[in-house]
């Protein structure tokens, strides 16, 4: 059974989410919170394995901070962000923070249950739309990254160590640096410092 908080300031959104999710016999809804603060004091004290998280409420905690404060817990919720931004630096900070995945909120039904349950098992999950966006910063042709490929990519574009993005994903190091080796060999660069500027060209500017 998938434990299951609901993390959203919009009262009627977190209504949609628990009606949909209360019908899966493998998804049990344990709690709302309508603050970031509150969804992390309540996993603090109740055993959850998922939180669905929108990043922004209102003037409070964004769902950023209060990604990362729920990844530092004892017992550490795995954190679904649904939400309806998606600008770079918004995908790139949730994902830094420890998000396991990142949907929008027009994410279909069915593909919203199924990212529930991988994110859950601790899986990385993007919507196809935040795939396709983090991909517009380096592709070129017969460029192929796989979901795992593309969460190490914007954790080092987010600046972490490689130590750091394997305890962000729950890796080895080892296993991070054969992800890089693999990211440098099909973008065509030979360093982290090639692959962030590559990043940073292909930034949206202002």
């Amino acid at each position: 059974m998938i434990r299951l908080l609901l993390a959203d300031d919009h009262a009627i959104v977190r209504a949609g989410l628990r009606a949909l999710l209360e019908h899966e016999d493998d998804i049990e809804v344990v709690g709302e919170a309508a603050t970031a603060d509150a969804a992390v004091a309540l996993c603090a004290t109740t055993p959850v394995d998922l939180v669905l998280m929108d990043l922004r409420f209102g003037a409070g905690t964004s769902g950023v901070d209060a990604t990362r404060n729920l990844r530092s817990l004892p017992n550490p919720p795995h954190v679904l962000v649904v939400t309806n931004y998606d600008t770079d630096a918004d995908i790139l900070d949730a994902v830094a923070a420890g998000a396991a995945g990142y949907l929008l909120k027009d994410t279909p039904p069915p593909e919203l249950l199924a990212a529930v349950r991988a994110a859950s098992a601790g899986d990385s999950v993007l919507s196809p739309a935040v795939a396709s966006k983090l991909m517009t910063r380096v592709r070129r042709p017969a460029t192929s990254l796989s979901p795992r490929e593309i969460q190490v990519l914007t954790l080092v574009a987010a600046g972490r160590s490689n130590r750091e993005i394997a305890s962000a994903l729950f890796l080895t190091v080892s296993t991070v640096e054969a992800a890089l080796w693999k990211i440098y060999r099909k973008l065509d660069v030979r360093s982290r410092t090639e692959l962030a500027a590559r990043m940073a060209d292909r930034a949206p500017r202002a």
